[in-house]
């Protein structure tokens, strides 16, 4: 791998041989708009003391080193420079290293990303480095415990805006080049590596504040400061997002009770950037899709709430105090989408915010927790590209759904003044697992040792469903049934759970409303209710009512017969969402045929009220349409959905949230079938118009995919669209429009370009590789095996960003089960355990990602032949 693994037992030798002081990092980007310039002069001056006569080794990822001076001393860059490492030896008590090199702007989102606007010419820079990039963009110990001060100073084209952690101290113009200038930054408290960061371009800025008194009568001053690219400068909603960052800087105070340490507190949102965001103090980076250009839902606007407050969370939980090592990743992640989703509930307008945790958070999270790729919350990190595949739905959202339980189990107040003294005790520290828990545990009174063992340290995920007996009217038992098989040891890990249990029925007007309601502690295989004994059944009888524990839930026989044919009827948003991800986990695992799961879309959907459900559950329709449905099937099933989606386009409000949602719902199944391509047509045109509905650049180019996937655009007209659209979703939607195409020379060269073209962003190499996959049964027959053939040589050519894009997004994943055919037997699942098989010292990362989408696919072909049986 071009990235250079380093392992833990490294990381952990150099640790115990230095302590990081100072960096001064120097960066020359003055010819950034030069597109001809490949790389930049970048240089470090770190101080450090280390054991006398030890050694030791920096990180840069370069295109050259020119110099290395060692305690004053010239090195032999010949001798010290092995790869990405430096190598120091002989070293002093007290130490200062320079190293001046060149480092290369990047395509891939990783390192100091380099981009150009379309739109009007401009170059812009941004930094992005978890979990190791730094070393991308100058010489440093690269390790999340090693932290120090750090110093920035950027040259670069005077008329940009550069910024970084610390707030500018001065700008001046050079003397010998009146048109660069040198922003100097002020110091940073100690952070690690990662969350250091850069900022320069021709960005529009907005600029506010906030104040606030603190309890000994003093003024916490925080400048706020808000960037974007200068196209998109109409579209940036800056008052919203001051308002959003203030309310949030006063809950977490409030929350905290220790004041934001960090000085100044300023958003960019950048463009190609590979995450939602990232928490880099004083400088907080998103992905500018949160610059809404088109038409957003009100779920889009809280999802990005959510992810603000997820950042400034961080601020606390990952920047105030790190984890020691990428095992306790969840130290922060966990932590941060929590209480990301708590800012919403208690900071913002929003009461939604626990629903839509629930509905997709937690969904992800039971996605992921299913895989054979599993792990505990406390995971296994061996070395950084195993680091990279962890920012994934446990460390996010299992871990925030177990510390939901943890608040239920010790109280919000204890959960609070533990975390209080956390940060008290580890200020600007790093820590691991027994520090956090040590402080919850003082807080609290409890011992957490039990707690922690059961639910951070297994894998896998509880199914909780009851078993009601009686013939009649009442119920003569309930009993509840756990299946907790930890599928990384084989062995049964019955987790406790403190659980809701709703009994629903109907009203005089037929609404089902929640009559009674119980909570119960859950306790190995079966837990008898022994409240519930001798009561009326119910018409629902809903587990995990409420959302209070991480848990699949089976709905018993007479729930499910209600559910399905009354969900729309639950006036409870939270009760309803359960429901739907009931059925939605029941299809998935092949227990109830996904047909089943669309006719209850195509039912319930049009009712449902909560755009944040309504999303998801289009979105698990379309997936069930398209992977989950035997191919004999498919068509009459996706017609249902089509003609659903159809009436509801015109049905709904115009200019609703729905309206939008089902547009978008018809324009993404229409990639497979061409009924209302006539329709799609007309609305492009305006031929056809449908009352409210915004057809703007987002949703004409998911038109455009559609007429493309089914060979009914030519690339002139693609074309012609990308010139009246010359902005980067543009040029993303045109890619993958392009892809599209059902053509084997089309398809050919999309391939040809996703494996070879290194000139390929990582945004367009996304994009080509998802048009590449749109394509009728049988096309790509004919890549099967040149993608195994091709999977070394990519995992050791390419980043590891962009190889983990190839190899997880050209995976033939969209395979069919002959009839008759055991899915084991299908012939990509068989080629690619034998790939598995025969290549068993392949990179641990790669692995895990063929293993995951091998996992995928035998998933759907399972649904697939449950179809064919019922």
């Amino acid at each position: 791998m071009s990235n250079h693994n380093l392992s833990r037992t490294e990381a952990a030798t150099r640790s115990a041989l230095i302590t990081t002081h100072s960096y001064d990092v120097s960066l020359d980007v003055r010819q950034a708009a030069d597109a001809g310039v490949s790389g930049y002069t970048s240089q470090s001056v770190i101080t450090f003391s280390a054991e006398p006569g030890s050694s030791t080794f920096l990180d840069f990822i370069h295109d050259g080193v020119h110099s290395v001076f060692l305690n004053g001393k010239g090195l032999d860059v010949s001798e010290v420079v092995d790869g990405s490492r430096i190598h120091l030896h002989n070293l002093l008590a007290e130490n200062q290293v320079t190293v001046t090199g060149t480092a290369l702007y990047s395509r891939s989102g990783e390192g100091m990303h380099r981009f150009v606007d379309p739109a009007d010419g401009q170059y812009y820079l941004y930094t992005q480095y978890e979990p190791a990039d730094a070393r991308r963009v100058f010489a440093n110990f690269e390790q999340p415990d090693l932290k120090a001060e750090f110093t920035f100073h950027v040259m670069a084209p005077s008329g940009w805006q550069v910024a970084s952690n610390g707030a500018e101290v001065s700008k001046a113009p050079l003397s010998t080049d009146p048109d660069t200038s040198q922003w100097d930054f002020a110091p940073t408290k100690r952070i690690s590596t990662y969350i250091t960061t850069v900022l320069a371009g021709p960005y529009f800025r907005a600029t506010d504040h906030w104040t606030k008194t603190l309890d000994d009568g003093t003024s916490l001053e925080v400048p706020l400061a808000l960037y974007c690219r200068s196209s998109m400068r109409e579209s940036f909603d800056a008052d919203a997002l001051f308002q959003l960052t203030k309310n949030g800087l006063d809950f977490f105070n409030e929350l905290f009770d220790y004041p934001y340490p960090w000085g100044k507190y300023d958003q960019a949102f950048v463009p190609e950037y590979n995450l939602g965001a990232m928490e880099n103090p004083g400088l907080v980076t998103f992905t500018e899709k949160y610059v809404f250009t088109s038409r957003a839902t009100d779920a889009q606007y809280q999802a990005r709430a959510n992810t603000l407050m997820h950042e400034m969370a961080h601020m606390w939980f990952g920047d105030l105090v790190t984890m020691a090592w990428w095992n306790d990743l969840w130290l922060k992640e966990s932590f941060a989408d929590y209480m990301g989703t708590l800012g919403v509930d208690k900071a913002t307008h929003w009461d939604s915010a626990w629903v839509n945790f629930a509905n997709k958070r937690k969904s992800w999270a039971y996605v992921q927790d299913q895989l054979p790729t599993t792990h505990p919350i406390v995971a296994d990190i061996p070395d950084l590209e195993a680091a990279k595949q962890n920012f994934d739905g446990i460390t996010y959202a299992k871990g925030a759904s177990v510390l939901k339980q943890l608040v239920a189990y010790v109280g919000l107040e204890a959960f609070i003044e533990g975390s209080r003294r956390y940060f008290r005790d580890h200020e600007y520290g790093n820590t691991s697992l027994g520090d956090l828990l040590g402080a919850l545990s003082a807080a609290s009174g409890r011992d957490l040792a039990t707690w922690a063992r059961q639910w951070l340290q297994t894998s896998g995920i509880s199914t909780v469903g009851a078993n009601i007996s009686g013939d009649g009217e009442l119920m003569d038992s309930v009993i509840l049934h756990q299946d907790s098989l930890d599928p990384i040891t084989g062995k049964t890990e019955h987790r406790p759970h403190r659980l809701r249990i709703g009994l629903y029925n109907a009203d005089d007007q037929g609404r089902l409303l929640r009559t009674d309601g119980i909570e119960v502690d859950v306790e190995g295989a079966e837990t008898t209710v022994e409240a519930l004994t001798g009561k009326d059944r119910p018409a629902l009888l809903l587990v995990n009512d409420d959302d209070l524990s991480y848990a699949k839930v089976r709905l018993d026989a007479v729930s499910e017969a209600t559910v399905r044919s009354s969900l729309d009827r639950i006036g409870d948003p939270m009760a309803r969402a359960l429901c739907w991800t009931a059925l939605w986990d029941s299809a998935r695992d092949a227990v109830t045929p996904a047909a089943l799961y669309v006719a209850a879309v195509e039912h319930f959907a049009p009712a449902e009220t909560g755009i944040g459900v309504l999303l998801n559950v289009l979105g698990n329709a379309v997936t069930a349409v398209e992977r989950y449905v035997a191919a004999p099937q498919r068509g009459p099933v996706r017609a249902s959905l089509m003609d659903t989606a159809a009436r509801q386009l015109r049905a709904c409000e115009p200019g609703s949230d729905q309206q939008l949602a089902w547009a978008r719902t018809l324009a993404e199944l229409s990639r497979g079938d061409d009924a209302y391509a006539e329709l799609l047509r007309g609305i492009l045109s305006g031929s056809v118009t449908v009352e409210g509905l915004a057809v703007d650049a987002d949703l004409r180019w998911s038109v455009w995919q559609a007429l493309a996937a089914n060979g009914a655009a030519e690339l002139a007209e693609l074309d012609a669209e990308l010139a009246k659209d010359r902005t980067a979703a543009g040029g993303v939607g045109h890619a993958l429009a392009a892809a599209a195409r059902p053509d084997a020379a089309v398809k050919a060269a999309a391939w040809d370009a996703a494996l070879n073209n290194t000139s390929l962003s990582n945004d367009i190499l996304g994009a080509t590789i998802s048009g590449f996959s749109l394509a009728p049964s049988g096309l790509l027959e004919g890549f099967t095996e040149p993608y195994f053939d091709s999977l070394e040589n990519v995992w050791r050519s390419r980043s590891i960003e962009i190889a983990a894009r190839i190899v997880r997004g050209l995976y033939p994943s969209g395979q069919d089960l002959p009839a008759g055919m055991a899915p084991a037997d299908q012939p990509v699942l068989r080629r690619t355990d034998d790939w598995l098989s025969t290549h068993p010292d392949a990179p641990a990362a790669l692995r895990r990602i063929i293993i995951e989408q091998r996992s995928h696919l035998h998933r759907a072909l399972a649904a697939q032949a449950i179809q064919e049986t019922k």
